[in-house]
């Protein structure tokens, strides 16, 4: 998952290519790791956004789809409770 987080790939894919039902993958990553997948995913998409935005200097329109977020929106509020502040304060 670490090096295909940036597609937006339905867990069930994640589960397929481990061999486990999709409930099953969700018991045992969150078993693993202590966090669900879905936030796992999210959590690694905006650490990644904020590295970008921080030390590459890119900007969040130019991101969101690369990382795998489906809208802008959806991307600036992720960030803002992510880290408690807007990309903009980066």
């Amino acid at each position: 998952m670490d090096h295909h987080f940036m597609f937006n790939v339905p867990l069930k894919s994640f589960a397929t290519l481990t061999g486990r039902s999709l409930s099953g993958f969700k018991h045992d990553f969150s078993k693993i790791f202590n966090v669900k997948p879905t936030q796992w995913l999210r959590d690694r998409r905006l650490k990644e956004a904020y590295y970008l935005i921080k030390y590459k200097n890119r900007k969040p329109v130019d991101i969101y789809m690369n990382l795998g977020f489906e809208n802008l929106s959806h991307f600036y509020y992720s960030f803002k409770q992510k880290y408690g502040i807007t990309t903009s304060e980066v």
